[in-house]
């Protein structure tokens, strides 16, 4: 089980074990994560996940799809190159160690 550091945008820093397979939106709402809200469920429809990834996430998940990338136009947030939505990354062990960024904002 991967463990993931969500770093929120007041500086607290919380680390997750992350099931496989489960989303890091997920993981965030059911460890109460304050600084994701994953509206849509996590059906890529609202990028109230949005996050940044590092640079061992980054290296290890496989390029946004079109319909990530079009809801990641919506942010309410700075867009960057490291920016994803955490409802469309699933937990693999090579994540293990990993670190999100989340926004000052979803919304």
């Amino acid at each position: 089980m991967p463990q993931i550091t969500y770093l929120e945008a007041n500086g607290t820093a919380t680390t997750v074990d992350v099931p496989e397979g489960w989303s890091l939106m997920q993981a965030a709402t059911a460890n109460g994560i304050d600084g994701i809200l994953g509206e849509c469920g996590g059906s890529c429809a609202c990028a109230t996940c949005h996050c940044y990834v590092d640079d061992l996430l980054a290296s290890v998940l496989p390029a946004p799809s079109a319909g990530e990338l079009d809801m990641l136009a919506n942010v309410a947030a700075e867009r960057r190159p490291n920016s994803r939505l955490s409802c469309q990354i699933k937990a693999s062990a090579a994540m293990n160690g990993g670190t999100l960024t989340l926004p000052e904002c979803q919304e």
